[in-house]
């Protein structure tokens, strides 16, 4: 068995032999949170993107994926208002989600990974520049009053990218 192989065979394969409605509700409505980040960034939302976290949310910055210490650390809901609003310094952006697996799931409480480009655009008079961010995601879930929402998330930059335009 080459590297790959051994690679594929030890890699979590979920295979559901059963999935009930309430599990495939809870299913969908992470996604449309983890959906609704994204819009909500792009289009300056940050009082409803700050209300897709719980009021003691912990959101975790690492600036560089690969460096264990966080560049920024936050502990509450409002503590969120700067961080959002400091997409306002860019003319445009654009967020896309790719994959996102749930890891656990439980009545209420889950975990899980997002992967997702994020694409600034800066203008400054006539010149223009895209910075693109390369992002993970990993997230835990509360399920406050029927509604699913993030209790800790922790952002990973794997690379930026800038260009002029």
């Amino acid at each position: 068995m080459n590297d790959t192989q051994k690679k594929a065979s030890t890699m979590k394969t979920n295979k559901h032999t059963a999935i009930y409605p309430a599990e495939v509700a809870d299913r969908l409505a992470i996604r449309e949170l983890v959906e609704a980040y994204a819009y909500c960034a792009d289009r300056r939302e940050a009082a409803d993107q700050m209300a897709l976290f719980t009021s003691d949310a912990h959101f975790v910055v690492y600036m560089d994926a690969k460096n264990p210490k966080p560049s920024q650390e936050l502990h509450s809901r409002e503590a969120l208002a700067p961080v959002f609003a400091d997409l306002n310094k860019y003319q445009s952006t654009m967020h896309f989600v790719g994959q996102s697996t749930i890891s656990s799931l439980t009545k209420d409480r889950a975990t899980g990974q997002a992967y997702c480009f994020a694409h600034h655009l800066s203008v400054d008079g006539d010149k223009r520049k895209l910075m693109i961010a390369a992002l993970r995601y990993y997230d835990t879930f509360a399920k406050v009053d029927d509604a699913w929402l993030f209790a800790e998330r922790k952002l990973y930059v794997d690379w930026l990218e800038e260009r002029s335009l």
